[in-house]
């Protein structure tokens, strides 16, 4: 029997087999980098061993350092979670070598289906040896690891060997391995995966479909099941799942991944341990998945037949990005996370945590269960409407529109939904009366705070100003003796937690929380603006600013104080939690100052560049 686990991960993954650990009695132990001293996962586990670093390649792709952690620490076995090192068999084996239990399937399993172009090989699959315009659109995708990183669309030749190279660097920070390949890409397909479960005595669950179709930058942002109307393909899809199973000799949790098009499936990959999108299934089937790890692995033998489904799951994951700005990742203090009764939260952070650099920007995974398609929707859509979420900018609005999008709530899906569907789903008309009701609020607090009540208050308008997703507003209200008063509207209620405005005739509430200069109204971020702004702050025109913190990896080849350069023509790319972010000329001039060289580490508003704006030739350089 297993009685102690370190899991080889951090933040939600590893929060979430503690909390089956648990449950079973069995102890915990975390490792963590030095950025993750005091995270949520080292703060939840009976014990913890630190792995010196902050760098992925520094700690948790350090496979040595983590056996030793658990050797130390008295482990008997080690669970992957997913990432890192949750597909290298050479991990595993020395798990195994160590005289650890693997939470995991064989080595040599991992080593037939981790590598994608070895899985797709076995399943009778070639990858594209020589790309040709004919052979477009094509997509480049890292061999090892998965969540996105390392995946390029291409759909112009001129720009493959570019994006060959992003692909190796990203796929080599985030997995330890540069391996890359090219396959044809599936334009409207949807992504649909089976989820498996193994035990070593010959029996292979297929524990149901999932679709996880809206995807940005190929990582999955929404996922349900089952997966919608897929009629008689689903057998299909479970005996292909099955049959790559046997084919390995598997042993776990794994999934299947397909491209589903034209009523076609196309074989994608396996992954050879637990997925994000995991409790889904769970839900639906009313089983813990990492309860069912552990004691495959402790040799058990599952029932000859799984268990049955019942209803509808679906997860969302909030990222700690801005959708509207190229998905840029945000980092800051999340002062408050937290969702209504009856939806699950699955998270690695909880409040007060700081949000920073070095790793994905997921913040944690909502997840509703109902007994229909269309109440699960309404649940999730609901729960994210009303949750708390104070700090960066989340994507916590457009999963809201996205649940609620007419093609989504039909099940007319694929993986292009956020190509055709963004723009307009990140343009939105923030609410007019949120800067009014942080006013009020501030108003009474300060009042209170110096007076202790509402003596000997000014009677002349008093005046706010709020940065409001990027723009200013100015607010204008007056004490008098019959209370606040504000142009249009009548201020029913006032204090400094919540508002009560009648607009029209209708009662609106405003529930409002300050951090510092940071305003949170119901579910609209605001900012506190000084009321004389400081001159000093002024960029010189064209200044291109790092849009979040980060690290430079490299300034396009030959690029010099005064070259002339095209609009959107790319300058520099910034590394940032663990994905890369293209930084492109504004506008078509000369580049006057280029202060970025790469390993630079910058924080957010760090002057990289400036481009003055000239007439010049479109040629290129």
């Amino acid at each position: 029997m297993i009685t102690s686990v370190l899991v080889a991960n951090r933040g939600e993954i590893a929060c979430r087999v503690f909390r089956t650990c648990g449950e079973l009695g069995i102890r915990t132990v975390a490792v963590y980098s030095d950025a993750d001293e005091n995270a949520l996962h080292t703060r939840v586990a009976d014990e913890a061993v630190r792995l010196p670093g902050a760098a992925p390649a520094d700690t948790y792709l350090r496979g040595d350092l983590i056996v030793k952690a658990a050797l130390s620490a008295g482990a008997d076995a080690v669970h992957p979670g997913y990432g890192f090192l949750s597909e290298n068999a050479g991990f595993a084996r020395a798990v195994l070598d160590a005289g650890l239990v693997w939470i995991g399937p064989p080595p040599e399993a991992i080593e037939a289906m981790a590598s994608k172009t070895r899985a797709k090989k076995l399943m009778g699959l070639e990858p594209l040896e020589t790309v040709t315009a004919a052979d477009l659109p094509v997509l480049v995708k890292a061999a090892a690891g998965g969540g996105g990183r390392g995946m390029r669309v291409v759909r112009e030749l001129d720009a493959l060997d570019a994006e060959l190279s992003a692909a190796r660097a990203e796929a080599l920070s985030a997995f330890g391995d540069g391996e890359v390949f090219v396959e044809p890409y599936v334009e409207g397909g949807r992504h649909v995966e089976v989820q498996i479960l193994a035990d070593a005595h010959g029996t292979v669950w297929a524990l149901g479909t999932r679709d996880c179709s809206l995807q940005r930058r190929h990582q999955k942002v929404v996922e349900e099941a089952p997966a919608p109307g897929l009629g008689d393909l689903t057998e299909t899809l479970y005996d292909l799942s099955v049959r790559a199973a046997r084919a390995v000799d598997y042993v776990g949790a794994g999934t299947v991944e397909f491209l589903v098009a034209d009523g076609k499936a196309h074989f994608l990959e396996m992954n050879t341990r637990l997925q994000v999108e995991h409790p889904v299934t769970e839900a639906v089937f009313g089983v813990d998945l990492v309860a069912l790890q552990i004691q495959v692995a402790e040799g058990a033998t599952l029932a000859n037949d799984p268990p049955r489904a019942r209803g509808h799951a679906i997860e969302a994951r909030l990222y700690a990005e801005d959708p509207a700005r190229s998905w840029a990742p945000q980092t800051g203090t999340l002062h408050r996370l937290a969702v209504p009764e009856g939806v699950r939260l699955d998270t690695g952070y909880t409040d007060g945590d700081p949000i920073g650099v070095h790793y994905d920007p997921m913040l944690a995974k909502a997840i509703a269960y109902a007994p229909t398609r269309a109440e699960a929707l309404r649940k999730l859509s609901g729960a994210l409407e009303r949750a708390d979420i104070h700090g960066p900018a989340t994507n916590r609005e457009l999963l809201v529109r996205s649940l609620r999008h007419p093609e989504f709530a039909e099940a007319r899906m694929d993986t292009g939904f956020y190509e055709r569907h963004l723009a307009a789903l990140t343009t939105s008309a923030p609410d007019p009366y949120a800067p009014l009701a942080a006013a009020l609020a501030d108003a009474r607090g300060r009042a209170r705070s110096r007076f202790g009540g509402w003596r000997n208050l000014p009677s002349q308008p008093q005046v706010k100003r709020y940065d409001l997703a990027g723009t200013e507003h100015e607010v204008r209200y007056q004490h008098s003796r019959a209370g606040l008063t504000a142009d249009g509207v009548r201020v029913v209620h006032a204090d400094a937690r919540l508002v009560v405005l009648e607009v029209d005739g209708v009662r609106r509430k405003f529930e409002v929380t300050r951090y510092g200069d940071q305003v949170f109204v119901n579910a609209t971020a605001l900012t506190a603006l000084p009321r004389f702004p400081d001159p000093t702050a002024q960029q010189a025109p064209g200044s291109l600013l790092a849009p979040m913190p980060g690290t430079v990896v490299r300034v396009a080849e030959g690029l010099a104080t005064g070259a002339a350069v095209r609009a959107g023509e790319p300058l520099l790319w910034l590394e940032a939690m663990k994905m890369e972010h293209k930084i492109s000329a504004p506008t078509a001039g000369t580049l006057t100052a280029l202060h970025a060289t790469p390993g630079q580490q910058v924080e957010v508003g760090t002057l990289l560049a400036v481009v003055e704006t000239t007439p010049v030739s479109t040629a290129p350089r």
